[in-house]
């Protein structure tokens, strides 16, 4: 759908600051969505970046509505896997745990199917299957040497669940082959290994402590020493100006 000039730019900045604002300041990023949603409804990108915004926000339901509004204006299958994450976010992970058997997950890209794969182990393991989780997991894009964007995320999950199995052991490899994969830092398998191996990181001075006084050097403390020696003698002076006075004399 097209819009008048005006207003698809209108639109387009919104639309911008969406983007912009999703991943630090996700509840900004919503307030503009929701500009943009006033100003176009009809655009199915619009209706896309709304949907993005509201599950930043853990607002599933609106979440939901967005994206299926978005699907049925392209016919696109894209966001399958979101929709079905919004579907775990509203409590139904058999909901999800269908979605993932549904046709349209054979249409989608690579990306795309292991972020069903992904959607599909975190339904499971909301219901406590947490050994079929892992199997969910489990695949060749797993298994595989190369490094795509999904990988990080794909070896996480799996060392998580590994790790809720109580199988710590192959979890801290899978971490490792995680912090490996992610050049980005878009997980903190780093941490994680560092909480297996007993690694504590303490924050010795907060935010709001104060910093610890440097020792003065041996200049300045001589020049204190000088000071102090001079305010010693103006306080010697005032004192005998004071009984020169009580006795009606001067030193002038």
């Amino acid at each position: 759908m097209s819009l008048p000039k005006t207003l698809a730019e209108d639109v387009a900045r919104n639309l911008v600051m969406v983007a912009r604002l999703i991943d630090e300041e996700p509840e900004e990023a919503y307030a503009y969505s929701r500009i943009a949603l006033r100003l176009a409804s009809r655009v199915a990108a619009v209706r896309e970046a709304a949907g993005f915004a509201a599950y930043a926000t853990q607002k599933y339901a609106e979440a939901l509505a967005e994206f299926r509004a978005s699907r049925r204006m392209t016919g696109s299958v894209e966001l399958w896997p979101v929709m079905a994450d919004c579907e775990r976010g509203l409590g139904r992970p058999e909901r999800a745990m269908a979605m993932a058997g549904e046709p349209e997950v054979q249409k989608l890209d690579k990306a795309g199917q292991v972020e069903m794969r992904l959607v599909a182990a975190g339904a499971r393991r909301d219901m406590g299957q947490i050994d079929a989780a892992i199997v969910t997991l489990q695949g060749p894009e797993l298994a595989s040497s190369s490094v795509h964007s999904w990988t990080p995320r794909l070896r996480y999950a799996y060392a998580d669940a590994l790790l809720e199995a109580g199988r710590e052991d192959e979890a801290r490899e899978w971490f490792g082959k995680a912090l490996e994969a992610d050049k980005d830092g878009s997980t903190d398998a780093s941490d994680r290994l560092a909480a297996l191996d007993g690694v504590e990181f303490v924050d010795v001075l907060g935010d709001d402590d104060e910093q610890p006084a440097e020792a003065p050097t041996a200049e300045a403390a001589e020049d204190a020493a000088e000071v102090d020696a001079l305010e010693d003698d103006e306080d010697d002076v005032d004192l005998d100006d004071e009984d020169d006075d009580e006795d009606g004399t001067s030193k002038a």
